[in-house]
């Protein structure tokens, strides 16, 4: 799901489409997401951008609070906003950040002055993402912040993807 290539697709920087977005998040649901289930995806990704070294913020939030958040080296303190920003997004809409971009640019409008938001309490880049439990629904978020946001959401998708996988 990663690596995908940048186009210049209706202003976008992006190939992505609402209707691969829409794909991409049912092939990610879960069976399940615990508390514990949180952790252990935190700590994943803690490993997987440690060894990329990748200088990220990762956030991880279950039924509205945080469970999981952690600072890479050489992260910087502007992500920890950013997270916050990303997940407010999703917790409003239930999609993707990088999903609420994309319908954005599909449709021609500003994302903010669409839903009447402040740029400085909501962010719809790539970079987080909800947590779904198959025939339940979004149980929480999961975001990263610190990467351009396309390698943001990647990152994002390829550590759920491994994770699902695992349980």
């Amino acid at each position: 799901m990663s690596g995908r290539t940048l186009g210049k697709d209706v202003g976008m920087d992006t190939e992505y489409s609402s209707e691969s977005l829409v794909d991409e998040a049912r092939a990610l649901q879960l069976s399940g997401f615990t508390t514990a289930d949180a952790i252990s995806l935190g700590t994943l990704a803690v490993e997987r951008g440690t060894a990329q070294g990748l200088g990220i913020v990762i956030m991880i939030r279950h039924t509205g609070r945080t469970v999981f958040q952690a600072a890479l080296p050489g992260s910087v303190a502007d992500s920890d906003e950013w997270v916050i920003r990303k997940a407010r997004t999703v917790e409003r809409f239930g999609i993707s950040t990088l999903a609420q971009f994309v319908r954005a640019h599909e449709r021609g409008r500003d994302f903010h002055a669409a839903h009447f938001l402040s740029p400085s309490d909501y962010a719809a880049y790539g970079g987080g993402i909800p947590v779904e439990v198959a025939s339940v629904g979004v149980v929480g978020g999961f975001y990263a912040s610190g990467l351009p946001h396309l390698d943001d959401h990647n990152f994002l998708v390829t550590v759920l993807a491994e994770f699902r996988d695992r349980i």
